[in-house]
């Protein structure tokens, strides 16, 4: 089971992919609102959350950020970059993450939750710091008003190969943290900050939890203190 919750202080418009189990994979979700979904058994996909966004009655328009297209319903399709990604994939061992590789536009925190009376604790993933407020003038995305809006990842604002780990940076040892990726890594430490990033950016889970998605949390911290 998949909570959803936005603490920001404006709306927000969750996506998920693949979204079929998730009404369709988007909709709007209002300040201090929730939303529950089941997920399917083996599911793996992606939540993220589109701000600025204005849809007409029949579900057509645009966001300023994370959008998929024209369409409330993203169902398969993906968002547009800067975009934090809550990452999942469902089995016996569940794996989670939350990535920055993309960018960012929205802290981000899943918390796995119990669901029997013998649960020891999974760690969060994510992190409730703003990476829009420091983020270098290269990298941010503004919007109507030159407010920050989002941070772009170095490999979507430059592409060279160092930033995108390709080619010969295609590997863990060739690519190594940037001065980027440091920036996002000191602001956000439980998320993947670049593609190879320290495999402890990636969570693991064997109780068969459900999880919460929480969109601006205030109490990442308290969370990792009291699991």
């Amino acid at each position: 089971e998949f909570t959803l919750i936005n603490q920001c202080k404006t709306e927000v418009w969750p996506a998920v992919t693949p979204g079929e189990s998730f009404g369709g994979g988007g909709y709007a979700l209002r300040a201090g609102e929730s939303v529950v979904f089941t997920a399917p058994v083996g599911w793996s996909g992606r939540v993220w959350g589109r701000t600025g966004c204005t849809f007409d009655s029949a579900g057509n328009g645009t966001c300023e950020t994370g959008g998929c297209g024209t369409s409330l319903q993203c169902e398969s399709a993906s968002g547009a970059a800067p975009a934090t990604l809550a990452e999942f994939t469902l089995a016996a061992t569940d794996y989670y993450d939350v990535s920055l590789v993309d960018g960012f536009n929205l802290p981000v925190v899943v918390t796995p939750t119990p669901t029997s009376a013998n649960w020891t604790g999974c760690a969060p993933a994510g992190c409730d710091g703003d990476l829009r407020r420091g983020c270098p003038s290269e990298l941010a995305v503004k919007g109507d008003g030159g407010k920050v809006v989002a941070c772009r990842s170095a490999c979507d604002v430059f592409g060279t190969d160092q930033y995108c780990c390709r080619g010969q940076y295609a590997n863990p040892v060739a690519c190594q943290p940037t001065f980027y990726s440091k920036k996002f890594k000191a602001a956000c430490p439980a998320a993947y900050s670049y593609a190879y990033d320290d495999p402890s950016s990636i969570f693991t889970c064997a109780q068969s939890p459900d999880y919460t998605i929480t969109f601006c949390s205030s109490n990442m911290y308290v969370l990792l203190s009291h699991p």
